[in-house]
């Protein structure tokens, strides 16, 4: 008799919740904590919603002291929740979409309504020194909570503005005595409130006064630096319903959990935009994502991104992209295929919106897409962690998510239609403003090339800086600098000596305080301008002055361009009276290549420890500015 056996069970993989919550069963969620932001990385790109929220009641129970000594390098974030209802169900989307970025959250949730009394006062738990992000949330009662029985439109127009005059007041009373980051929301108008008004023209009326009070709301985000508004009407736009009237009614929640997970997501991204995560790197597939149809297999003719249903889907797309790519974000192409081919495409194919000269980088081959990410990563000289990669195929992303955890894989289906909506869901681009630096950042990248074939035709490393022409300008930092400066302090990682970050409210402090030095570096050469490319910040305390940070683009490394700073700032302390210039280094993941630059300046040692390496510099014996550079500064002192 011959027994047949049964097929081999396929091996099955716990899902990431599942994983979550044997991670925290078992007591090792603590020692783990690094794998936790893959797991919600994967689960947030399936789209479930409630699975989401579910890892976040897991999160919420961590013990914080717990993972901060099994993982003392974890990155924590302090949120401070004030606001008009009820808000208790916040917490678990919050955990789960810091978690995501890797931030260990602690949320802590004021009274019922107590806004008021939480911004005025400066003692109340908002204002709490180690706060990263105060929220008031506020919902569509907070206006109608004013009206009486009945009401006219008159009535809730009166209502907005004494609501709008007394919100000004409190934003700035915080933004004056806490330096957290405030974040207030836009409150979307329920069809319940205009159509209590049985006349058109009341209708109007009030839609003008709810939309006159965002409005408000949104010009707070543009007076001051540190308040952020997050507009909800996009978000119920997209249908996240504003709430469930039955909670509304009964538990006061007027926003709904779906409304307030989207929120959460949001503040999220505000955080990890405060600190400097932006995301510099599109990197995108070309096959069935920038166009459809496969190019090895239909040939160039057989592809579309206009001209068919699907085709405009595509155009869509590649239009998003190009936007993205004017506003500073770096393009590149990472698709197998003939490299030839795909820039034949991008040349001449008449249906393409996006051409070979937007992106800086095209690798078109047949290794291995990890591979090539790290390939353009070293081309552009930046981390793969500023990297995002779109593609369709569910093998290459989770290639991409598994051996390169730092880049952001945003995964693609079938439905071009859904491309758009996809990319843009996380904001990984988010910045809280654009600079001119930004908006020439493709076109400097592009000039690399030129640089490369210099230095390949160059007999020496000597020879091709001295052809280069560099010129460095070192001066003061004006009003019109700090938002640049603000960027490079938040976003710069490898040359980055302390890496503390500053706000642009922070520079603009530093930079209306007379002791203070704040230093931007710009850097020309004979392909162009590259515009501020660094800065120092310093400040004098009699005899010492003290050097708080140096920061330099990866993009003009090894030019000579940090040895002049220096030089100049050296010369500049002794011509002012100081007798010593202070220095320190702090060690992190991404700057340990600067780790010796001050000793390289001649700066000696003066105190070591794990975290901080101390320098002093007696200004007897003053470096020179390097022969291949020209100096200009308005520096006293300056020779060159």
């Amino acid at each position: 008799m011959t027994t047949v056996s049964s097929p081999a069970t396929p091996e099955t993989h716990p899902s990431p919740l599942q994983a979550l919550r044997t991670l925290r069963a078992d007591g090792r969620l603590a020692e783990r904590w690094p794998d936790v932001a893959p797991l919600l990385a994967e689960l947030a790109s399936t789209g479930a919603e409630t699975d989401l929220r579910r890892a976040g009641s897991v999160l919420s129970q961590v013990d914080r002291a717990q993972v901060l000594a099994a993982r003392p390098e974890t990155e924590t974030a302090v949120v401070a929740v004030t606001g008009h209802s009820t808000l208790g169900s916040l917490g678990a989307p919050l955990a789960a979409e810091f978690g995501r970025h890797g931030l260990l959250v602690e949320t802590r949730l004021s009274d019922f309504d107590a806004y008021q009394r939480d911004l005025r006062d400066t003692g109340s738990p908002v204002y709490a020194a180690d706060v990263d992000l105060a929220l008031c949330v506020l919902d569509p009662q907070l206006l109608l909570d004013e009206l009486g029985s009945p009401w006219q439109a008159e009535d809730l127009a009166d209502a907005a503005r004494r609501k709008l005059a007394e919100l000004e007041r409190l934003a700035a009373g915080f933004t004056e005595h806490s330096g957290a980051a405030l974040v207030l929301n836009t409150v979307p108008l329920p069809r319940a409130v205009t159509h209590q008004l049985v006349d058109h023209e009341s209708r109007a009326h009030a839609g003008v006064a709810w939309r006159e009070f965002n409005s408000g709301l949104l010009r707070l985000a543009l007076a001051h630096p540190r308040v952020h508004v997050i507009d909800l009407d996009p978000l119920v736009a997209a249908g996240t319903p504003l709430n469930d009237p039955r909670m509304a009614a009964y538990a006061k929640a007027a926003l709904g959990d779906d409304l307030l997970a989207r929120y959460a997501r949001e503040v999220a991204h505000v955080a990890r935009m405060l600190r400097g995560r932006t995301k510099k790197v599109l990197v995108v597939d070309a096959d069935n994502t920038l166009w459809d149809g496969v190019l090895g297999d239909d040939g160039p003719d057989g592809i579309a991104a206009a001209t068919t249903f699907r085709g405009e889907a595509f155009g869509t797309f590649q239009r998003l992209v190009r936007q993205l790519g004017s506003q500073g974000v770096l393009l590149a192409v990472s698709s197998k295929n003939d490299h030839d081919n795909v820039v034949q495409v991008l040349r001449e194919h008449p249906d393409m919106v996006l051409r070979e000269a937007d992106f800086a980088r095209v690798n078109a081959n047949w290794q291995p897409k990890d591979a090539n990410l790290q390939d353009i990563a070293r081309r552009l000289n930046l981390g793969v962690d500023s990297f995002v990669f779109v593609d369709d195929s569910p093998f290459e992303c989770g290639l991409v998510a598994g051996s390169l955890p730092q880049v952001a894989v945003v995964r693609l289906d079938d439905e071009p239609a859904l491309h758009v909506e996809k990319l843009l869901a996380d904001g990984w681009f988010d910045t809280p403003r654009l600079t001119a630096e930004d908006r020439a950042r493709a076109a400097q990248y592009r000039t690399e090339a030129e640089r490369a074939g210099l230095l390949e035709s160059a007999g020496s490393q000597e020879e091709y800086l001295s052809r280069l022409g560099v010129r460095v300008t070192l001066a003061p930092a004006t009003a019109g600098d700090i938002d640049r400066v603000a960027q490079l302090s938040l976003r710069t990682n490898q040359f980055n000596l302390t890496t503390v970050r500053l706000q642009a409210a922070d520079v603009a402090e530093r930079l209306a305080d007379d002791s203070h030095l704040v230093l931007v570096v710009r850097s020309a050469d004979r392909f162009g301008d590259n515009g501020v490319v660094g800065v120092v910040f310093a400040q004098r305390d009699g005899e010492e002055l003290r050097v708080d940070n140096m920061l330099l683009s990866c993009r003009v490394f090894a030019r000579g361009i940090e040895q002049t700073a220096v030089a100049a700032l050296l010369a500049h302390a002794r011509a002012t009276g100081a007798t010593r210039v202070t220095a320190s280094y702090r060690p992190t993941k991404k700057n340990k290549n600067v780790r010796e630059f001050w000793p390289s300046q001649g700066f000696t040692t003066t105190h070591t420890a794990d975290d901080e390496v101390r320098f002093r510099h007696h200004l007897d014996d003053l470096p020179a500015v390097p022969d291949h550079v020209h100096l200009d500064s308005a520096l006293e002192g300056s020779t060159r």
